[in-house]
């Protein structure tokens, strides 16, 4: 989910302070991290990796932009009258299509999702109702999962990607968060309050069946299966954020080995949080994980 008056107070400070943003992977055996691309006083988010690996997808100032693997710029990807464009979108299964977030106003609870081609163009409104916020795409790509606040409450619900009805799937009391498919389409990913504290959990496509998976004393977010369905990679913030998930907070990524549940640290501690890992941004052959860390420079007054 998109925070985009953060986004804005972010701004405010950026005139005082220079913030240095970097692209980054880790490989999930070694733990040796790269940085492939590196802004400076520019603030990317959300790094998508290609169904094919040859490109990433991130966002900025309101404008997705592509980043081929070894080159020094991104490209923006025209996405016609959705211009704000923010942390949430996502690639097709087959490859062919973008489902983005944006916000028509400058109020972010106007969020909607959109889709377009994968190269960009005029946008198809998907999602009626607002706010909404794309996290997630079904396997066999008739699906899409999204956030969406009704009635003051923030859930996860599902639409068909040609539009249609939403349907909601979490009701539990507090924020649903993250959404993300298992490759074989068995179960939903996503981050909830519902213990009382930000968790990972799972559950069934149609909602049931909601299990717990993590219990620490971290506050856990946006968890992404690998495309081999072995792993789960997600952030964590090291201190407690109640339902938020702020910009400019010490997190690190872990990862869970599905086949025991064992938990282990994918990355050290680093400065991120809101943008650095909201979308799925595994490598196609699951030996990578892309995500975004910044640096901020205070000035002297």
């Amino acid at each position: 989910m998109s925070a985009v008056l953060l986004g804005v107070l972010f701004a405010l400070s950026a005139q005082q302070d220079s913030i240095r943003t970097f692209l980054k992977t880790v490989d999930i055996t070694t733990g040796k991290i790269e940085t492939v691309f590196t802004a400076s006083n520019q603030h990317f988010e959300a790094p998508n990796w290609s169904r094919d690996g040859k490109f990433f997808l991130i966002n900025g100032a309101g404008r997705l932009y592509r980043l081929d693997v070894g080159a020094t710029h991104p490209e923006p990807i025209p996405t016609g009258s959705a211009t704000r464009v923010n942390n949430d979108h996502g690639m097709s299964p087959d490859g062919k299509w973008l489902a983005i977030s944006s916000e028509p106003t400058e109020d972010w609870l106007t969020s909607t999702v959109y889709l377009l081609p994968i190269a960009g163009g005029e946008p198809k409104q998907i999602t009626t109702g607002r706010p909404s916020f794309w996290h997630g795409w079904s396997p066999d790509g008739k699906t899409l999962a999204f956030v969406g606040r009704r009635n003051d409450e923030f859930d996860i619900y599902t639409i068909p990607a040609t539009g249609g009805d939403e349907r909601r799937i979490t009701t539990c009391k507090g924020l649903d968060d993250g959404p993300d498919y298992s490759p074989d389409g068995a179960f939903i990913y996503y981050n909830s309050f519902c213990s009382g504290r930000m968790q990972i959990w799972r559950m069934r496509p149609d909602g049931s069946q909601p299990e717990q998976l993590t219990n620490d004393q971290y506050a856990n977010w946006f968890p992404h299966p690998s495309p081999d369905g072995r792993w789960i990679v997600f952030l964590s913030f090291i201190e407690d954020q109640g339902q938020n998930h702020p910009f400019g907070k010490q997190v690190k990524l872990r990862l869970m080995d599905l086949r025991d549940r064992s938990v282990r640290d994918l990355t050290p501690e680093f400065f991120g949080g809101q943008g650095t890992i909201n979308v799925p941004s595994w490598s196609p052959d699951s030996r990578y994980v892309a995500f975004v860390s910044y640096e901020q420079h205070v000035k002297a007054p």
